[in-house]
């Protein structure tokens, strides 16, 4: 069932600046409480500040806190839109239309072994699916892979509601290699896998579970404008046809996508 979707104006109430690439916004609505959100699913944000930019950013759910009615977005900071966003502070206002898009598939039963896998910046959806899974009675497994140490973000909140699994490209933390060289995936049996993160890892994943039998959902990052479908500007190619990743996905079945 799709969401009702809702333009709200939110406060942001604390910014951390992880290292010099990512900033964390925790923002609450002042007025009502927060709407019901799934993991995986994305806001269109206003970007204000930026004479370049006209419009919005379309930017994952990291974390949803009901009872602090408190919502997170992980921002890359990567050209003017993401950098105006990133020079917020706290009590500055923004305008948020979500949620948008389809989520993640929620397990329904402990007794499944469920791995989360995420790369960079893609990591922020896996948080919130994670906790999620917590307050369900289901502990995740999370993969985490980054090019340096320092590139991996917000350790010490998936070590906080599951087991957390590390590589980097230059061995500077966890496993040194990629996601898919970790030794958890030869160790242990998952019965389904959930990804975000770069294309060439979510399709190396995919690859991987479509070899072991293990269904898998990715969450794709194609370019967005309007996050409603009507600009056609993030279609994928899929068995079904061309859909718009905005409103079909973000999140998909493997088995839907023409990526082999």
């Amino acid at each position: 069932m799709a969401l009702k979707k809702h333009i709200i104006d939110l406060k942001v109430v604390a910014k951390e600046v992880l290292g010099n690439r990512f900033v964390l916004l925790k923002c609450t609505d002042p007025m009502a409480s927060l709407p019901p959100m799934m993991p995986g699913q994305f806001a269109q944000l206003r970007v204000d500040g930026s004479k370049e930019t006209y419009l919005r950013r379309p930017i994952s759910i990291n974390y949803v806190d009901m009872t602090k009615n408190e919502i997170w977005f992980l921002v890359q900071l990567v050209g003017p839109g993401s950098r105006a966003l990133g020079r917020l502070q706290q009590g500055d206002l923004l305008n948020a239309l979500l949620p948008l898009g389809n989520g993640f598939s929620m397990p329904v039963s402990s007794d499944k072994k469920h791995l989360l896998v995420g790369g960079g910046v893609g990591t922020a959806p896996l948080l919130y699916m994670g906790a999620q899974m917590s307050m369900m009675g289901i502990k995740p497994t999370f993969l985490l892979g980054a090019r340096t140490a320092d590139m991996l973000l917000q350790l010490e909140d998936f070590e906080r509601v599951g087991d957390v699994y590390v590589t980097t490209e230059d061995g500077s933390m966890g496993e040194k290699g990629f996601v898919t060289q970790h030794s958890i995936l030869f160790k242990q049996r998952f019965d389904r896998i959930s990804v975000c993160g770069p294309s060439p890892m979510m399709k190396a994943v995919a690859r991987f579970a479509r070899q072991n039998s293990v269904p898998c959902e990715v969450s794709l990052e194609n370019m967005m404008a309007c996050g409603l479908g009507a600009c056609l500007c993030c279609v994928e190619k899929t068995v079904r046809g061309n859909v718009c990743v905005c409103t079909e996905g973000p999140v998909f079945d493997v088995n839907e996508l023409t990526w082999e």
